[in-house]
């Protein structure tokens, strides 16, 4: 079994309508949900063999406020992607990064739809469950989503190999992070 992390990037800034969307960094409340859901990240227990993510500046802000003593690898293809590119970029970065064999958890950080629609393909109909119901009406700033697969190789990852088994949210953990009115 593989053990799968997605990480959507926090809260972006839009002060600055000239810069490119790349460019965006956090805003206020991006910076508190990057580091409420660190915490929690933190606290859930898993060891991440690898952290593959989106160069985009949101998503490095994020790791660099929610998982500071981790080095992710920056994925140029991971900006913006799909859910094919994500699950590709997972099964290419699967090694350890010692040479040791292949990780058995890698966390992906990166942009919605592609993270929302990685657990819509991966999950199985057999596990849909409160928190896959969740996960399909939105994927918001900032939500972490853990999914065990079903499969001894990362290569062998393919459409409902996996279980949602965990699914989070900055407004779970903090309802002054919830939507805005």
């Amino acid at each position: 079994m593989k053990i799968l992390g997605l990480f959507r990037h926090a809260k972006s800034e839009w002060d600055d309508l000239a810069k490119r969307d790349f460019d965006r960094g956090l805003n206020d409340r991006g910076l508190r949900g990057a580091q409420l859901m660190g915490n929690h990240i933190r606290s859930h227990g898993i060891q991440w063999d690898r952290v593959i993510a989106s160069p985009a500046v949101r998503v490095k802000e994020t790791l660099q406020d929610a998982l500071p003593n981790i080095t992710p690898t920056y994925e140029d293809k991971l900006y913006l992607a799909s859910a094919d590119t994500i699950v590709e970029a997972a099964q290419a970065h699967c090694e350890m990064p010692d040479g040791s064999g292949e990780a058995d958890a890698i966390l992906m950080s990166g942009h919605n739809p592609g993270l929302q629609e990685v657990v819509l393909e991966l999950v199985s109909p057999s596990h849909e469950n409160d928190l896959f119901k969740e996960a399909c009406v939105k994927f918001p700033t900032a939500t972490f989503a853990v999914l065990e697969c079903n499969v001894e190789s990362w290569a062998d990852m393919r459409n409902h190999c996996a279980k949602l088994v965990h699914f989070a949210r900055p407004r779970d953990l903090d309802p002054g992070l919830g939507p805005e009115f």
